[in-house]
This record gives structure tokens, C-alpha cells and sequence, in this order.
């Protein structure tokens, strides 16, 4: 079973919260895998269990719930890959910020999928839609060259590279 912190340490921590980014405070380095994160939630999880601070005081109690709920933050945020990478660019950005709102985070998370369903850029956006217009209509080959195209202005875009995979697979002559 965790070790139970002091109180002392219990009210300590939770001063320093704002100060902690949400590797800090799961005590993982910035490059700990999923598996990693997640163990060290819930080792940290036992030690700020409710159960483990009903015979604290009330100030000490209530630490501890604030605690908690940054723990629950942090593994929100980085179990989710999308997030994560959200909450990495926006750390690096600001120069180590501790926190991402978990609705920025939502929302970038969103609009990132957007992004890569329906293309970044205009041209790719335009060339995607028609290609998936050509889909909708059985003109796989129109679609094939459409779907080039939209890579052309998002080479990176793998939502993309996996339609064209697709297309490409549909298209070959069945065995």
C-alpha cells in the first residue's frame, strides 16, 4: 500500500500545485511512456485517496482533494495523445507553463481532428473534397488523383495517406 504523506506535506504540495507542470507533479520525466503515466497516477492516486484523509483536519482534507483533483488533471491530459501533444507544444511555447485548461485542451484536440480529416491548408481542403465527392460517386480514380493532390499541399496530413491507401486498395483488381 503508498505510503501516507504528512499533513504538512499534504498542505505543502498543494501551495506548489500552480508551480508544478503535470509531469512534476506524477513525478514522470517529460519523455515517460503512457504506461509510465499511468502507473505513477495511480500510485500517487492510493496516496490522495479520500479514504486515506477522512481523519485529517478540515484545512489538511481539503489539500488533499486539490491534490487529487490536479493528479486527475495531469493524467487526463497526458494519457491522450493528442492532448499531451497539446499540452507539450504550449508548455514549450511559454517556456514550461505548468497547466493546459482541459477544455483548450478539448478544443485543440478537436480542432487538430478537424484539421486532419478535412485538411489544413485551402488547396487541400478543396482537392480532399473533391476527392471524397468522387467517392461518394464510384469514381475511384478521379478520387485517386484528387487525393495525390490534396498531399501535395499536406504531406504530413496521415488522415490522407491512409484515404488514398484506401482508394489505392479499392482499385486493385480483386484475385
Amino acid at each position: 500500500m503508498a505510503q501516507a504523506m504528512a499533513p504538512a506535506e499534504i498542505r505543502a504540495l498543494a501551495r506548489l500545485l500552480d508551480e508544478l507542470d503535470y509531469y512534476q507533479l506524477l513525478e514522470v520525466p517529460a519523455d515517460a511512456p503512457t504506461s509510465g503515466v499511468k502507473k505513477a497516477y495511480y500510485g500517487l492516486t492510493r496516496k490522495f485517496h479520500p479514504d486515506r484523509s477522512r481523519r485529517l483536519d478540515d484545512d489538511t482534507r481539503e489539500a488533499a482533494r486539490k491534490v487529487a483533483r490536479r493528479i486527475a488533471e495531469a493524467y487526463a491530459v497526458l494519457r491522450d495523445p493528442r492532448k499531451r501533444k497539446a499540452y507539450d507544444e504550449q508548455r514549450s511555447a511559454a517556456n514550461g507553463t505548468p497547466r493546459i485548461q482541459l477544455v483548450e485542451a478539448e478544443a485543440r484536440t478537436q480542432r487538430q481532428g478537424i484539421e486532419e480529416t478535412l485538411g489544413s491548408t485551402p488547396n487541400g481542403r478543396r482537392f480532399f473534397a473533391l476527392a471524397r465527392s468522387e467517392i461518394d460517386r464510384g469514381n475511384l480514380e478521379a478520387a485517386h488523383r484528387n487525393i495525390k493532390m490534396a498531399l501535395t499541399f499536406e504531406p504530413g496530413n496521415d488522415f490522407f495517406r491512409q484515404k488514398l491507401s484506401d482508394v489505392q486498395e479499392a482499385l486493385r483488381p480483386a484475385r
